[in-house]
C-alpha cells in the first residue's frame, strides 16, 4: 500500500530548489478522477482562446487518445503557454500565469467526472521551473528541480514527458490525501484498541468506513499502475529515459511502495 512515512510523502528535496529568477513555471493539478476529453475539445474550440495542438495515445496504439495538448492563441511574450489535459483528471500548464490557471481550473468544471474537494486540489497541486539548453547539441534533462528543455519542432514531446511525471505525482498526491484522512477518522478505534476499552462505532459508520476501506483498496490496486512505464516510451529510449529521471525525481516508485 501507500507508503504513509511523511519523508516519502516529500516530493521535492530542499537542496533541490532553485531560483525562479528567469525561468518559467510548470504547475501541475489533479481535480478530478476524470475529463471528458471529446467534449472538452468541442468547449476549447467554442471558447477560441487555445488552439488544439495534438491528441496523445499514451498507449501509443491510437485506440483511445488520453492526453490533448494545446496552446494559448494570444500571446503575451515570446514564450508560448501550453497546457497538457490528461484523461484521468490531471491538468499541467506551461507558462500561464495565476490568473489564467484559475480561469482553466473553473473551466475544466464541466468536463469533470467525480471532482475532488478543492482544498485537496489546491493542497496537492505541485510547481515546477523551466527553461532551455543553452546549445542546440544538448538533450532536455532535469537539473536540481529545472527541466531544461530544447528548442527542437517536436520540443513539445518533452514537455509532455515531464507533465507526464508531474501528473502521476498529483494524481498520487490526491490518493495519499485520501489515505491520510481515512486514517485520521479511523484514529480512534486504534485509540480505543490500546486502552482496552470498548469502540463506540454505529452500524451506519461501520458500514460506511467499510466503504471507503474498499474505495482506498482500489486506489491503492491502482497504484500498482504508476509503477509501469507507458508503452509510449518504448521506442523512444531518450524521452524514456527523462520520464524515469522525472519520476526518480519525485520519488514515485518509493510513494507506491507496498509495506
Amino acid at each position: 500500500m501507500f507508503s504513509s512515512s511523511v519523508s516519502l510523502r516529500k516530493k521535492r528535496p530542499e537542496e533541490a530548489e532553485v531560483s525562479e529568477d528567469g525561468h518559467f513555471t510548470v504547475t501541475a493539478y489533479a481535480t478530478a478522477e476524470e475529463y471528458d476529453l471529446e467534449k472538452l475539445l468541442s468547449g476549447l474550440v467554442q471558447q477560441e482562446l487555445y488552439q488544439p495542438k495534438k491528441f496523445i495515445c499514451t498507449d501509443d496504439n491510437g485506440v483511445e487518445p488520453d492526453v490533448l495538448y494545446v496552446s494559448a492563441k494570444y500571446q503575451v511574450d515570446k514564450e508560448p503557454r501550453d497546457i497538457f489535459f490528461f484523461r484521468e483528471g490531471t491538468v499541467i500548464l506551461w507558462n500561464i500565469g495565476e490568473l489564467e490557471c484559475s480561469n482553466v481550473l473553473s473551466f475544466l468544471k464541466q468536463y469533470e467526472q467525480d471532482s475532488y474537494d478543492e482544498n485537496v486540489v489546491t493542497g496537492e497541486s505541485e510547481q515546477m521551473v523551466y527553461n532551455y539548453v543553452p546549445t542546440e547539441q544538448a538533450s532536455a534533462h532535469l537539473k536540481r528541480g529545472l527541466f531544461l528543455l530544447t528548442r527542437d519542432e517536436d520540443s513539445y514531446l518533452e514537455k509532455y514527458t515531464f507533465s507526464n511525471a508531474m501528473s502521476l505525482s498529483v494524481k498520487l498526491g490526491i490518493w495519499e490525501a485520501s489515505l491520510d484522512k481515512y486514517i485520521e477518522s479511523i484514529a480512534f478505534v486504534t485509540d480505543n484498541l490500546k486502552r482496552g476499552t470498548k469502540i463506540k462505532i454505529s452500524r451506519a459508520d461501520m458500514l460506511r468506513k467499510t466503504g471507503e476501506l474498499f474505495a482506498l483498496r482500489h486506489l491503492i490496486n491502482l497504484s500498482s499502475d504508476l509503477l509501469d512505464t507507458p508503452d509510449f516510451y518504448w521506442d523512444r529510449e531518450h524521452l524514456e529515459n527523462l520520464y524515469a529521471q522525472t519520476c526518480g525525481y519525485f520519488s514515485i516508485s518509493r510513494r507506491t511502495k507496498v509495506n
